[in-house]
């Protein structure tokens, strides 16, 4: 882990020292934590204030669990008198930033190291858990854990390195302009990958173009010396080219016509189960030629992943992963972070896809298309149990219309609409024709599941999706084990019997 003294914190971060502090304590940032509750035995606890809730008023529980160090905005006193031991400044999430981007600098002053950073609308979690696989075996690698991928959870991504680290993930995320040319400011990525640009967040940005305009800001920062890995089949990913002096390497699932250099998937789709398969070719480089190409079965769920598994190649080839380790490592590879196309069959013959993480109008459409091949392949009745996709801004009924709508084209056989929120979906889906009980809408997750624990019934398959803020997921992890309790603040879960 990588050291600094409560003095180097405070002139990094352009604070100061609180009363009674010793400028020589010793924190090591990979015990740096946000959550009082997170804290341990020599951990330096990030007093921040937050949407509902004010960090610094937890500052006595994260020393109490064992804290030497606060990161904080004003001094907290003790129950003695004095003070808890801190470095003040101005912003503590911009002060985390300084200290992340120190982090970068003497990693790369003490070993070669590659950051290679993800942006998109949907589909980063599960490329940067693809790419850590293939990479972890090469040389120590760190990863974002979750879904960490803002001004907060990129620089504890960096916290965990150390000096030896050979290759570092990033996920970026935006929901304003300037943000992603922020967060690179603080790693200064070697490889930039952009998986796709789509209408998550339309509403916080005023339309899909300036979504483009924002994960576009990955592209414009990377180094002559540097690579950009683009979605070729996006047409406003591969206009990203223009922004960037960078080499450019492009994924695809079809050769380009201008033939651009391009990792392909030859002859895609998916198996009787659902997993994509194809052929992966890889560009010659080097003077010599890569194999004709290596078939890949994922361990994924659905078409859509396709791009999320060449995009993790492609960087990973630019990174100097050997091709036939890439293809080896992504043959099976499943997902690693919970809730994306999760799938769990139960005892009793019933499969729950719980994909409820996040939800946008391409990534819905994607995973009811995964449902309805997976239904049709087998015979099997299908339902779709679907809430609110979040900051759509105007277009936010029209979308949860359209929606419905698909999901009667596609033969979904139940379509289940949770909340106030989403309720257009089940009207457009009764405009589009559907009849009986073929649509039907709850109030909340609680009545869904009621509905579901009465109707399930042995081969049937059923898809819980939504915005991370709709909760489905939990009503997803209550599906797919009924006899287990759940924490809905971790996702852990618990054995009741």
């Amino acid at each position: 882990m990588i050291e600094f003294t409560a003095a180097a914190i405070a002139a990094i971060t352009h604070g100061r020292l609180a009363a009674d502090t010793d400028p020589e304590l010793t924190v090591a940032l990979g015990l740096a934590v946000t959550d009082s509750r997170e804290a341990v035995p020599g951990s330096m606890y990030i007093a921040k204030p937050g949407e509902s809730a004010d960090g610094h008023d937890f500052v006595e529980a994260a020393f109490a669990r064992g804290a030497v160090l606060a990161l904080a905005e004003r001094e907290v006193p003790t129950d003695d008198g004095g003070t808890h031991p801190a470095v003040v400044v101005e912003d503590a999430v911009l002060a985390m930033g300084a200290l992340a981007a120190e982090a970068v600098r003497r990693i790369r002053a003490h070993s070669p190291l590659t950051v290679l950073a993800i942006t998109g609308s949907a589909g980063k979690t599960t490329t940067k858990d693809l790419l850590a696989g293939i990479l972890a075996p090469l040389g120590p690698t760190v990863a974002p854990r979750g879904s960490f991928n803002g001004e907060v959870g990129v620089p504890l991504t960096v916290f965990a390195a150390d000096l030896d680290t050979r290759y570092l993930v990033i996920e970026m995320g935006a929901t304003k302009m300037g943000q992603i040319d922020y967060l690179t400011s603080l790693v200064k990525p070697d490889i930039g990958i952009v998986l796709g640009v789509g209408s998550a967040h339309a509403g916080e940005f005023g339309g899909v173009e300036n979504i483009a305009r924002a994960k576009g800001e990955l592209v414009a920062a990377l180094a002559a010396t540097g690579t950009a890995v683009l979605n070729y089949d996006d047409a406003r990913v591969r206009a990203m080219a223009a922004r960037t002096g960078a080499h450019l390497l492009y994924f695809s699932s079809d050769v380009p016509a201008d033939g651009a250099e391009t990792v392909l998937a030859e002859n895609a789709g998916t198996n009787a189960d659902g997993h994509p398969e194809f052929l992966l070719r890889f560009p010659a480089t080097g003077g010599s030629d890569v194999p004709e190409g290596f078939p890949v079965v994922s361990g994924l769920l659905g078409l859509h992943h396709v791009h999320n598994l060449l995009a993790a190649a492609a960087a990973a080839f630019v990174a100097g992963a050997p091709a036939v380790h890439i293809a080896a490592v992504l043959n099976g590879l499943a997902a690693a972070s919970r809730w994306r196309m999760e799938r769990t069959d139960r005892a009793d013959g019933v499969t729950v896809i719980n994909d409820a993480y996040n939800a946008n109008p391409e990534s819905m459409r994607a995973a009811l298309r995964t449902l309805a091949e997976l239904g049709s392949n087998a015979g099997r009745r299908t339902w779709a149990v679907l809430g609110e996709m979040l900051e759509l801004g105007d277009d936010s009924i029209h979308e949860h219309d359209a929606l419905g709508r698909v999901a009667v084209r596609l033969n979904i056989s139940r379509l289940v609409v949770v909340g106030k929120p989403a309720r257009a979906m089940h009207v457009g889906a009764v405009m589009e024709g559907s009849w009986g009980d073929e649509s039907v809408f709850v109030a909340d997750a609680d009545e869904a599941y009621d509905l579901l624990s009465r109707e399930l019934a042995p081969g049937d398959i059923v898809l819980v999706k939504s915005s991370n803020g709709a909760g489905l997921r939990f009503l997803g992890d209550r599906i797919a084990l009924p006899h287990e309790a759940h924490d809905t603040t971790t996702g852990e879960r618990t054995n009741t019997q």
